[in-house]
């Protein structure tokens, strides 16, 4: 499928819809129910320091930062829809970024060497280009700098409830694949009377993309509290949602 294709595809998607996700899967929260930076502390103190977020959407992971005393902030997003809705919320809340229209994937105006933090909050799996991406994002961090970012777990799309009748799931609680963890050719998925093409990818391939790239894992989080809630989403509590 061709890259330029499927990016004007999301692009438009994003451009349409951006209303529907204003606010949503933004700092504090990492993509996870109830998994949150106050749990796990991936930033810790980012006071003075220099911040860009890849795919920021609306702002408010940009606006939880600033509200935490960061030095400077810069965002990156392949919609203008999302960055107007992301300028006017940091503006009224008496903040501002740099703010971006482009592909990840693009040549952009961007620091190297420069960011002390490079973080994107389920924002990286819409790339059609891992790898080029991650040595981007590499290129502008100082050489100390870090690389924080969350995305669905490739489980939760290979795993599907195993019949239509939600009573009998419920008693079986039993799952099916209905797709194969290693397929990882890109596909459409219906939302909101539109669609978007996403590619699976395996943990592997995030795993190595990163070392090529030459990143250093200090941690990986597969971390699911819905154990602990009083729920009938079973697949919620058997297959890990983010990673």
């Amino acid at each position: 499928m061709n890259n330029n294709l499927i990016m004007d595809n999301n692009r438009n998607y994003w451009n349409e819809n951006a209303d529907l996700w204003f606010g949503t899967t933004a700092l504090p929260e990492y993509g996870v129910k109830f998994v949150t930076e106050d749990d796990l502390h991936l930033f810790g103190n980012v006071s003075g320091k220099k911040l860009l977020e890849i795919c920021c959407g609306s702002g408010h992971s940009l606006k939880y930062h600033a509200e935490r005393n960061a030095g400077e902030l810069w965002g990156l997003d392949i919609s203008q829809k999302q960055l107007d809705h992301a300028k006017a919320l940091l503006s009224e809340n008496g903040y501002a970024a740099k703010l971006i229209c482009s592909p990840m994937e693009a040549d952009i105006d961007i620091p190297k060497d420069y960011f002390d933090f490079v973080y994107s909050i389920y924002g990286i799996g819409w790339t059609t280009d891992l790898q080029g991406t991650f040595k981007k994002l590499a290129s502008y961090l100082k050489k100390d700098g870090i690389f924080i970012f969350s995305w669905h777990h490739t489980l939760n799309y290979c795993v599907a409830w195993s019949c239509e009748e939600r009573r009998e799931i419920l008693e079986n609680d039993k799952l099916i694949f209905h797709k194969s963890y290693f397929d990882e050719t890109y596909f459409k998925m219906p939302i909101h009377n539109s669609e978007v093409i996403l590619c699976n990818r395996k943990i592997s391939t995030y795993v190595n993309a990163l070392a090529g790239a030459g990143f250093v894992i200090e941690e990986m989080i597969e971390q699911n509290d819905m154990q602990n809630i009083d729920s009938d989403d079973i697949k919620a509590k058997m297959v890990p949602i983010s990673v």
